[in-house]
């Protein structure tokens, strides 16, 4: 049974469940820690105060365009730099080149994976991203945040699973993320 989330939970216990992003909002609520940020960065924050007592405050990230350029700075020949930020800028820069332009995960990772490229590269890697959509077989990426999403694709595409309802792989996901360890499907045997 999953413990209580608590000042007194050993640290290897917090790391080996699942938590929503509510309850560790809430345990830093209790505790003082910030609260904003995803939950990998709670779940850093809430780690390091198990572990050592101290309230780590989160670091505020710039806005805008990369390396403080406007908009009209930006051109298909601007590098992708080694902390790219994917901002409203950037967006709509992109926006005035690919109209129905956003950020998924495939083009974060891509700016993330490809620093040194240009902002050309991205928008080839857009249309062939867009191109492997229109295959059949394609899946769109989960970030790794999004357990509960893959976990419920992967019970789905086990042919033991064929028939079987929504309601069944929420069940199967209940019981999985009440253990300690990893919150992936694996298919029974």
């Amino acid at each position: 049974m999953r413990p209580k989330l608590n000042q007194h939970i050993k640290t290897k216990e917090f790391l080996s469940y699942y938590w929503l992003k509510k309850e560790l909002q809430g345990f830093c609520h209790d505790h003082h820690i910030p609260r904003s940020g995803s939950k990998a960065e709670l779940t850093e924050r809430i780690h390091l105060f198990l572990q050592t007592g101290e309230i780590k405050r989160p670091v505020h990230k710039k806005t805008g365009a990369p390396n403080g350029k406007k908009l009209e700075e930006l051109s298909l020949d601007t590098v992708i730099t080694k902390h790219h930020r994917c901002s409203q800028t950037v967006r709509t820069f992109f926006k005035t080149i690919i109209p129905n332009f956003h950020f998924s995960t495939y083009i974060q990772n891509y700016f993330k994976q490809n620093s040194g490229k240009t902002y050309r590269d991205v928008v080839t890697a857009w249309y062939e991203e867009e191109s492997r959509k229109k295959d059949p077989s394609y899946q769109r990426e989960i970030g790794a945040q999004f357990e509960y999403n893959q976990f419920t694709r992967d019970f789905f595409a086990d042919p033991t699973n064929k028939g079987k309802s929504r309601a069944d792989a929420i069940a199967a996901w209940r019981a999985v993320k009440e253990q300690p360890g990893a919150r992936t499907y694996k298919r029974k045997n």
